[in-house]
């Protein structure tokens, strides 16, 4: 038995629930929403401060990397969320637009409806900032955002006055114009506990709407084609399989699972789905390749002269953002990127201070230039796939860090910090040479979870889709998640999965 929709979202992660709630708006618009896993019930997911540990756990699809060559052959932990509200579930809950700078390729390759101002709308009609429109937040959107003050740690403040003091701005915030500079974390909290998309996409209300059906616990299989049109999603739970149908269908299951389902289902590079045992059905030699993800070292830790309090927040409570030439411009494009942790963070296989007696300064790169792919491990679902970022691969990615580094090392040393460093715990006082440096930033660097661009989207031939982000090859099959990136932004992603989910469903409902 096949059920039937207008339209039918694959994936309640971030974009899924932004799609969801809009289209069903219209009451005449049937909408399925379908998702492999369930609603919450993890008391942890709504503590801020419990963010690092819910990795592994039973709602996470625990993917893997390949062994990366310039990560000292390191596989790296790729947490994705199977639950409703996707990996927003699961995220430091950092809110970010990025630079203006950042959207400049989108417009070349999307036209104006990817152009910042059209996306700084999209923002605009999710957010819901504490502070008047007029300079420039959303402020009756469903997505709280909040912006810390007297919570913010001493050690994150003293963080902010280093950088002032070598001439780095001082910003309210990273979303009212200028991005280079620092400032408290925007973060998507409400009442003190994470907001996932979900929690402000998907209340009752809108769970409650007669056109809307939420469809929890089942997989999407594949899809079945006739000609260029889907004619059925085949989902999946345990031994039973369903055939849902639609007019359009939307793909929001994120830069891993939205190509491997493509790819399962025989669309995609001959070649690669030849080595998996697939048939190809519809060529696309693109769909998961322009893999790209933001690294971050974990990192340039300092034991504390006296007790670090608590973070009141989510441990990670201030970014800087540095152009590497000029630290003073806030209107430059950062090419790298600071994070003050007020807690030990360290990656595998290097030793952390006890929590309390040491604070990180986290680096990385905002526009990393190496590109990866995926691909599917085999045509079965439950193969694991093959994730090679090709992380540090190119030289501009490796210098770059290495500014990075120096960086952080400045601030972390300069005299506004005086009161809180005992000492360099990592890299060390004898990791001076670029070299030694370049060989630590190899164990330490590890994903800022924003993989991206594996559905590029384009104007040309080669794109996955096009402008309106429907798939190259099929008539009704949309990809709207962080796949269809063309170019990584400079910050977090999942404030721009929202508007790209925001954007789409405006112009759909034009």
């Amino acid at each position: 038995m096949t059920q039937n929709f207008d339209v039918l979202i694959i994936g309640a992660g971030s974009a899924g629930c932004v799609i969801a709630n809009r289209m069903s708006a219209d009451p005449n618009c049937r909408v399925g929403l379908i998702e492999a896993g369930e609603f919450p019930s993890d008391p942890d997911i709504k503590d801020p401060l419990k963010w690092p540990a819910l990795a592994g756990r039973d709602f996470d699809w625990a993917y893997q990397t390949t062994p990366q060559t310039f990560t000292a052959d390191r596989i790296h932990d790729w947490p994705r969320g199977r639950i409703v509200g996707g990996s927003s579930c699961m995220h430091a809950m950092a809110h970010v637009r990025g630079h203006r700078d950042d959207y400049l390729a989108w417009h070349q390759v999307g036209g104006d409806q990817w152009s910042f101002d059209t996306m700084l709308e999209a923002f605009k009609r999710s957010e819901n900032f504490p502070i008047p429109e007029a300079v420039g937040h959303g402020y009756e959107g469903p997505l709280d955002i909040y912006l810390p003050s007297d919570d913010v740690s001493p050690v994150a403040r003293a963080f902010m006055a280093a950088g002032n003091a070598l001439g780095v701005p001082q910003l309210r915030d990273h979303n009212s114009g200028p991005l280079a500079g620092t400032a408290p974390n925007s973060l998507s909290l409400r009442n003190g506990q994470r907001l996932s998309v979900a929690d402000a996409y998907l209340t009752p209300e809108i769970r409650a709407r007669q056109n809307l059906t939420l469809i929890t616990g089942w997989e999407i299989d594949r899809l079945r084609m006739d000609g260029c049109q889907v004619v059925e999603v085949v989902a999946t739970r345990a031994n039973e399989t369903w055939a849902l149908s639609a007019n359009q269908i939307v793909l929001c299951a994120g830069s891993v699972s939205t190509p491997l389902l493509l790819m399962r289902s025989g669309i995609g590079d001959p070649s690669v789905l030849e080595k998996a045992g697939i048939t190809c059905k519809v060529k696309n030699a693109q769909i998961g390749a322009n893999l790209q993800d933001h690294l971050l070292a974990l990192g340039n830790v300092y034991r504390s002269a006296k007790p670090v309090p608590p973070s009141r927040l989510q441990h990670s409570e201030s970014l800087m953002y540095l152009n590497s030439e000029d630290l003073t411009r806030s209107d430059a494009s950062p090419d790298v990127v600071l994070a003050c942790v007020v807690a030990p963070s360290v990656a595998p296989g290097l030793a952390a201070p006890p929590y309390g007696a040491a604070y990180t300064i986290l680096c990385g790169v905002t526009h990393p230039t190496s590109r990866g792919r995926i691909i599917p491990g085999g045509p079965d679902r439950r193969t694991a796939p093959l994730i090679d970022p090709h992380y540090l691969e190119t030289e501009y990615d490796r210098t770059t860090f290495r500014k990075a580094l120096k960086l952080a090392r400045t601030i972390g040393h300069h005299s506004a910090m005086d009161e809180w460093r005992d000492l360099e715990v990592l890299p060390g006082a004898d990791i001076t040479s670029d070299e030694a440096m370049d060989a630590f930033i190899a164990r330490a660097a590890s994903t800022h979870h924003h993989p991206c661009g594996t559905c590029r989207m384009g104007n040309d031939a080669a794109a996955v889709v096009d402008p309106n982000l429907r798939l190259n090859g099929l008539e009704n099959v949309f990809v709207v998640d962080a796949s269809i990136i063309p170019r990584i932004p400079s910050g977090p992603i999942n404030a721009l999965v929202v508007a790209i989910a925001e954007n789409w469903a405006a112009h759909q409902q034009a």
